[in-house]
């Protein structure tokens, strides 16, 4: 949770930065850099856990605040996160 709230998480713009990805760009869409607001909220190849997320969450799962910070909001992050796979390798099963 810290790492998402701060930015310092593997997703491809941190490690770009780091100088552990070529490109900070999403390696799905290939269209935008792979933020935390990218990963959670727009890239297309999560299009179904965030469904999942959104139907749970209603309205609610678009606000990047809410979803690092209510603690009511926090059970279904973890779901999405563990659904879309993205941490598996580094971080285990969320």
């Amino acid at each position: 949770l810290i790492q998402l709230r701060s930015g310092h998480i593997g997703l491809n713009k941190h490690l770009h930065r780091i100088k552990k990805s070529p490109m900070p760009i999403c390696p799905h869409c290939r269209t935008y850099p792979e933020t935390v607001s990218h990963f959670l909220t727009q890239c297309s190849e999560y299009r179904e856990p965030r469904r999942k997320l959104r139907a749970e969450l209603g309205h609610k799962a678009s606000n990047i605040k809410y979803l690092l910070s209510d603690s009511k909001a926090l059970p279904a992050l973890y779901r999405y996160i563990t659904e879309t796979g993205r941490f598996a390798q580094t971080h285990g099963n969320v």
